[in-house]
C-alpha cells in the first residue's frame, strides 16, 4: 500500500481489540479521529478520504509464507472486503476478511506491537514497513532481555537483526523497483532509517554485509532513545515542592468525592442496567469521577426534559450504536452521544406534555463551556 491507505490500515488494526475479537470482523472508525489522526483541516479532506479508503480497497494485498512439515505453504489474502459509510453519519465500518484475523490477533504473541503515535509521524511507506519490522525484533529484545530464556547471542541477534538483501525487497516491495543497489540504498534505506530514528522512539542504524563481492544482507542496529528528561531537575524540584504537592492531594481528594458521587447517583444504574458499564468498570475510579464530572450533569439536563424514561430510552439507542470490541473513550462517546441529542432539536417534552416536540436553539460554545463548569 501507499503511505496514506497503509496508516488508514494500520489504524483500523488498532482499534481491533485482541483480548476481545469482533466476532463479525467489524471495528467502526470515527471519520472526526481519521481526520485528526492525519493532521486534516482542508475543504477537500472528505474527497480525500474516500479515495484513500478506494485505494486501501484495492492496494491491501497480504501473502503468508509458513513452514510446514513437508516444505512451506502460501497464502494469499485481501484483508478488508468491505468498507461503508455514508456523508451524513461520522462513522466507517470496516470488516476484516476471516482469513486475516487470526494474524491480526495474534499480535501480541508475535511480537508485533508497536506505538501508533510513531507511525502517524511517518512519511514514507517504506519507512513504516521497515519500523514495523524492526519493531518486532527490537520487542522481543526486550521480552526475552527481562523474562530470560535465551541465550546473549539470540538477544543480539534481536538487537541487531540482518535481513539478506532480497528479502528485504521483498518486505518492502521493491523487487521491480530501484533495481541498481545505490538506488535502492538511497530511496528505500537510507531515507527510511533517517526517518525512523528521527521520529520514533528508536534509533536505528545499518551497514551492509557482503558476500564476494556483492552485497548479500544488511544487518541493523536498534536502540531506544532515553525517555526525554525536564530540564534542569525540574521534574525533580517540582515533585518536592509544597504547592505542587498540596494541588496532587487535592485533586485526588476531588477524585475521590466525584467517584462517592458517582455510586449513588441513578444514572450510575442507568448506564449498567443499559450494558454501557459493567460492576467491575465501577471500581475504576478514575472512569466514574469523570463520569459524574462531564456526563451526567447533561444526563440531569436530558432528564428535566424528557423524564428518566427519556434517559433510559437514550442511553438504550445508544448501547446498541456502542461497539465494544473497538476501543472507544466511554466518557467522550457518552457524552458526545447526548450533546448531540440535545442539540438535535428531537428531544421530548415529559410525559405529562408530550403534544409537542420542545425544539432547542443552538448552543453556543459559551453555554456548553459554563455548563460543563
Amino acid at each position: 500500500m501507499d503511505k496514506t491507505p497503509l496508516k488508514i490500515f494500520e489504524l483500523a488494526v488498532s482499534y481491533i481489540d485482541t483480548d476481545n475479537p469482533p466476532k463479525d470482523n467489524i471495528i467502526y472508525l470515527s471519520k472526526t479521529e481519521l481526520f485528526k489522526f492525519f493532521k486534516v483541516t482542508d475543504s477537500n479532506k472528505h474527497t480525500r478520504f474516500k479515495e484513500a479508503i478506494e485505494i486501501m480497497q484495492k492496494q491491501a494485498f497480504f501473502e503468508v509464507k509458513e513452514k510446514k512439515e513437508k516444505g512451506f505453504e502460501y497464502r494469499s489474502i485481501v484483508p478488508i472486503p468491505e468498507v461503508k459509510w455514508t456523508d451524513y453519519h461520522d462513522e466507517v465500518m470496516i470488516r476484516f476478511d476471516i482469513a486475516i484475523m487470526p494474524y491480526l490477533i495474534d499480535l501480541k504473541t508475535n511480537f508485533t506491537q508497536y506505538a501508533l503515535s510513531d507511525v502517524t509521524e511517518l512519511n514514507s511507506k517504506y519507512s513504516i514497513i521497515l519500523y514495523k519490522w524492526l519493531s518486532m525484533h527490537y520487542n522481543q529484545y526486550e521480552h526475552y532481555a527481562n523474562q530470560g530464556g535465551r541465550r546473549q547471542e539470540q538477544l543480539e541477534e534481536y538487537a541487531n537483526p540482518s535481513l539478506p538483501v532480497k528479502e528485504l525487497r521483498q518486505l518492502t516491495d521493491t523487487l521491480n523497483e530501484y533495481k541498481h543497489f545505490p538506488h535502492f540504498e538511497t530511496r528505500v534505506l537510507k531515507n527510511a532509517t533517517e526517518e525512523i530514528t528521527q521520529h520514533t522512539h528508536f534509533n536505528v542504524s545499518y551497514e551492509k554485509l557482503k558476500k564476494g563481492r556483492s552485497i548479500d544482507s544488511i544487518q541493523f542496529h536498534i536502540s531506544k532513545k532515553a525517555q526525554p528528561q525536564e530540564l534542569n531537575g525540574e521534574y525533580k524540584e517540582r515533585e518536592q515542592d509544597p504547592a505542587y504537592l498540596q494541588d496532587k492531594a487535592n485533586r485526588e481528594v476531588s477524585q475521590q468525592a466525584l467517584f462517592a458521587e458517582a455510586m449513588q447517583s441513578i444514572f450510575t444504574m442507568e448506564l449498567i442496567d443499559s450494558s454501557l458499564i459493567s460492576p467491575v468498570e465501577m471500581t475504576d475510579i478514575s472512569l466514574m469521577a469523570n463520569l459524574q464530572q462531564e456526563v451526567y450533569p447533561l444526563y440531569k439536563q436530558l432528564e428535566e426534559i424528557v423524564g428518566i424514561k427519556g434517559v433510559r430510552k437514550h442511553l438504550e439507542y445508544v448501547s446498541s450504536k456502542k461497539l465494544d470490541y473497538s476501543k472507544p473513550n466511554l466518557v467522550k462517546y457518552l457524552k458526545t452521544a447526548v450533546v448531540r441529542y440535545l442539540d438535535s432539536g428531537d428531544t421530548k417534552q415529559p410525559e405529562e406534555s408530550k403534544t409537542k416536540f420542545l425544539k432547542q436553539p443552538p448552543r453556543t460554545l459559551e453555554e456548553v463551556a459554563k455548563d460543563y463548569l
